[in-house]
């Protein structure tokens, strides 16, 4: 460790508040552990705000498993500013503001991360709002832009369109010349998503998505389809595929056990497939950070992106943020400290 970060390390409390899920499986319990030490190739983050995903709410309510070897703190991604260097770290100091993607450890006063998970909190933002960029817009980057290959001029359809990933890949997919559809389940959540710039948005509430889609884009027009429904949706969303199409899931709220008549794929030489992002490996988060920080932070920095941030909580108000998330909600919402 360098003489600085020895310094700053030394002045830092021994103790922190944490937030982890209870025994019980009854939702996230408000602790004080120790405040940890990076290990070599990590820094120490002292936590500005953590955003708050379905992950968490799941793992609070035992229905998640923690990786091994993680920590069993909530929070997969976090803003602060940089207290302590690991050994072997030499693309940030102490002082940097950042914002990371974590394995976990988010919804805390201090975090451990990887280096090579840290992106610079981007000028244009606070840093509270840096907070709700690491997983969404990594997810994003992967599941529609790597897996999906999403090209300008396609076509996706984005369900969950006011949700943080949603708003997320509305704004990403019109950046980079791509024409985004999407459903929600409200009028006004249809309107925020035409507003950030869906071409159109369908109230999943009030019309079947597939008829909508057909009228609006015509019929196996969507090129990706990025679906964190599963169940029935599924074989909906191949309906609307078009030729050499990518359906790509990521999580699966109506269930994930499905009948597929592979013939729907098959006929149009098109693709199913699926992701997780938590449990990839350091190297590989590192790599899509890298991706992300060469494609996307321009996007922000000339303000053709930025985060739809519903509302903030307090650390200590964890579990009334994880109530609010589980109702209605457009964006993200975030934790502070």
């Amino acid at each position: 460790m360098t003489t600085d970060a020895a310094l700053s390390a030394s002045s830092l409390p021994a103790t922190m508040k944490a937030v982890v899920a209870k025994s019980d499986g009854s939702g996230p319990d408000v602790i004080e552990r120790p405040v940890p030490k990076p290990a070599h190739g990590e820094v120490l983050i002292k936590v500005a705000a953590a955003g708050v995903n379905g992950a968490d709410l799941s793992q609070a309510l035992g229905r998640y498993p923690v990786p091994p070897g993680a920590t069993d703190i909530l929070g997969l991604e976090a803003s602060g500013e940089i207290v302590a260097l690991g050994d072997g770290v030499r693309s940030w100091k102490v002082g940097d503001k950042v914002c990371a993607l974590l394995v976990g450890g988010g919804y805390a006063q201090y975090v451990n991360v990887p280096a090579v998970q840290c992106l610079p909190a981007p000028k244009e933002l606070s840093l509270v709002e840096a907070a709700a960029l690491p997983e969404c817009v990594i997810t994003v980057w992967l599941n529609v832009f790597e897996l999906g290959a999403l090209k300008p001029g396609e076509n996706v359809l984005l369900h969950g369109g006011s949700s943080g990933i949603g708003t997320t890949a509305i704004q990403m997919a019109r950046a980079f010349g791509s024409r985004a559809y999407a459903t929600a389940g409200s009028a006004e959540k249809c309107r925020r998503c035409t507003e950030l710039g869906a071409t159109f948005a369908v109230d999943y509430s009030q019309e079947d998505f597939g008829a909508a889609i057909e009228r609006e884009a015509g019929k196996a027009s969507m090129d990706v389809i990025l679906d964190m429904v599963g169940g029935d949706y599924v074989m909906r969303n191949a309906k609307l595929l078009a030729h050499g199409g990518k359906l790509v899931l990521i999580a699966a709220k109506k269930g994930s056990k499905v009948e597929i008549d592979y013939q729907a794929f098959t006929e149009k030489d098109a693709r199913l497939t699926g992701s997780r992002l938590r449990p990839r490996p350091i190297a590989e988060k590192g790599r899509l950070v890298a991706a992300v920080h060469k494609a996307v932070w321009p996007l922000i920095e000339d303000g053709r992106f930025k985060p739809v941030i519903d509302k903030t909580f307090p650390l200590t108000e964890a579990a009334a943020a994880h109530v609010y998330m589980a109702g209605p909600h457009i964006g993200k919402i975030l934790l502070t400290l």
